[in-house]
């Protein structure tokens, strides 16, 4: 007589539980904030009128971009081979910003977290990056040839499976086309404030969704689109200061909308557009 229990051999999530591994030697610190996303609410309203859709991942990865290329030594991972007896601790800074963007997507007919890259963030235009997520939406995206390294692991043994993916990840100086400078994930679909992840980066961005909260403006409370932001850094790689700086920076291009509206649309002011504060549309996962 069995009471229903059964062992089921993992292969879809193989290579999550790989990188879980792998990413142990982290030392993770957490941070967040709350961001005012009334002007972007503002240029999305108006971008929509124009007939072009942005997502609210689109507007941090552009922010995430410019604010990574302001602060260099948080663009950066820790060489292997440190700590070590013989061998000094060297940080590996890199020149261009790629986002891995976490997204939750079928594996075969199994529910799981692909990364996908979304490079030269520091340049890239909203539309850039937009055309860019727009090609991971859709339960298909699995089968687009970028993931077919994660579809493999699922099918090798796990001691070729756990070499492989070490043996992707040991020259530092390919990291950012094999795991992306920064991590970002979003759970802004769902009811979830915020959260914090280690994503294997030095910096990972998690968004929870927007909500109307009360704010102050001018001394006198207002009603606001406010979204959390959180920052989970490496501490071995930078300290609490530069990720503080870093994540205030992000805070203020976000809420000033930066040089998104005059980059996209130079003669129209989102001020001015028709005002839409409520919370977004029910988007995928990541892809909000």
């Amino acid at each position: 007589m069995t009471d229903g229990t059964r062992t089921v051999v993992e292969r879809r999530r193989r290579h999550t539980l790989y990188f879980l591994e792998w990413s142990a030697g982290q030392r993770p610190v957490h941070l967040d904030t709350d961001i005012d996303m009334s002007r972007i609410q503002e240029h999305r309203a108006a971008a929509r009128a124009r007939g072009t859709r942005y997502s609210v991942v689109t507007y941090l990865l552009h922010a995430t971009g410019r604010a990574l290329a302001r602060h260099p030594e948080a663009n950066a991972v820790m060489a292997p081979g440190w700590p070590g007896l013989l061998r000094a601790p060297r940080i590996v800074r890199f020149a261009g910003v790629t986002a891995k963007l976490a997204l939750d997507r079928p594996v075969q007919g199994e529910r799981t977290v692909l990364s996908a890259l979304v490079p030269n963030l520091e340049t890239a235009g909203l539309d850039d990056i937009q055309h860019r997520i727009d090609r991971y939406r859709g339960e298909q995206a699995a089968d687009l040839p970028e993931f077919k390294g994660v579809r493999a692991l699922g099918g090798l043994p796990v001691l070729l499976g756990r070499l492989a993916f070490a043996g992707a990840l040991r020259d530092p100086r390919k990291r950012p086309d094999v795991f992306g400078t920064v991590s970002v994930s979003s759970l802004g679909h769902s009811t979830v404030d915020g959260f914090h992840s280690a994503g294997g980066t030095a910096v990972t961005l998690c968004a929870g969704r927007i909500a109307e909260r009360a704010v102050v403006r001018d001394g006198a409370v207002a009603v606001a689109p406010v979204m959390r932001l959180g920052l989970t850094f490496d501490h071995r790689v930078i300290d609490g200061a530069a990720a503080a700086e870093l994540l205030t920076d992000l805070r203020h291009t976000m809420e000033a909308c930066d040089d998104l509206s005059c980059a996209e649309d130079p003669g129209q002011d989102p001020r001015g557009a028709d005002h839409d504060h409520g919370s977004p549309r029910g988007l995928e996962p990541s892809t909000r």
